[in-house]
């Protein structure tokens, strides 16, 4: 089938909160009209989610198929690597400030540019490692006003663990969480090698007991995006349907 592609744009706008200018690749469903409403999907990584992820492509394809709800995608693209994990590592320098900048600046941003449902239900976060990490932890700080999370191999430490565990409302959220089998030695931005599986058997664990709306899968692969993008329609089908 021939699918007429979406449209891809390139926002900038100033934050307060990180103190810096921030660019946005903003994508439009090709049915895009400001005379409806859309469910929003925001993805850390975003450079890395369109170009190797295919967001837009698979945000397409669902959309023409009609497995999805009209949607609106935002990727937020990191300056550096270590810029991105001062603010996406549940114990970064700059970890508060950007959850805040994605509940405040960026959805009043957004809700203020883009016929959105303006609902938490409606909007999802998306992250693959650290960006999965910090999806959940945003999610967990302002579940009313984002739902849903996608959070894959996502790095799970002692903070984000106490985090999940002193929270209270579990029927708040909508969690769909993955980890490749091989992902046991995987080399961090710090330079270390970390097993990332056991610790998200545990979140798995924790999750589970506490009565989240939750999808966890174990597949085959590891830490790479040639594992993500092939997850990436069931984890859109799931959130976004």
């Amino acid at each position: 089938m021939d699918y007429r592609p979406g449209k891809i744009e390139e926002l900038t706008f100033y934050s307060e909160e990180l103190q810096e200018e921030m660019t946005l690749l903003l994508y439009l469903p090709k049915t895009y009209s400001p005379l409806y409403k859309y469910s929003l999907l925001i993805a850390q990584d975003g450079k890395d989610y369109f170009m190797f992820g295919k967001l837009s492509r698979t945000l397409d394809e669902l959309s023409e198929e009609e497995e999805i709800e009209p949607t609106i995608a935002v990727g937020i693209p990191y300056k550096s690597v270590d810029e991105r994990r001062k603010m996406y590592h549940p114990d970064g320098e700059k970890v508060e400030q950007y959850v805040r900048f994605l509940a405040h600046e960026l959805l009043s941003y957004l809700d203020d540019l883009l016929p959105t449902h303006k609902m938490g239900g409606t909007r999802t976060l998306i992250g693959d490692s650290l960006g999965g990490t910090v999806s959940l932890l945003t999610a967990l700080q302002y579940p009313h006003t984002f739902n849903k999370v996608v959070a894959q191999s996502p790095l799970v430490n002692e903070t984000l663990l106490n985090k999940v565990a002193d929270f209270s409302s579990p029927n708040a959220l909508h969690i769909y969480h993955t980890i490749g089998l091989q992902e046991t030695e995987v080399r961090t931005t710090d330079k270390k090698i970390a097993d990332f599986l056991t610790p998200n058997r545990e979140l798995y664990q924790l999750l589970s007991t506490k009565g989240f709306s939750y999808f966890y899968e174990e597949m085959e692969g590891n830490h790479t995006w040639r594992y993500w993008q092939k997850d990436m329609p069931r984890a859109l089908r799931k959130m976004l349907s």
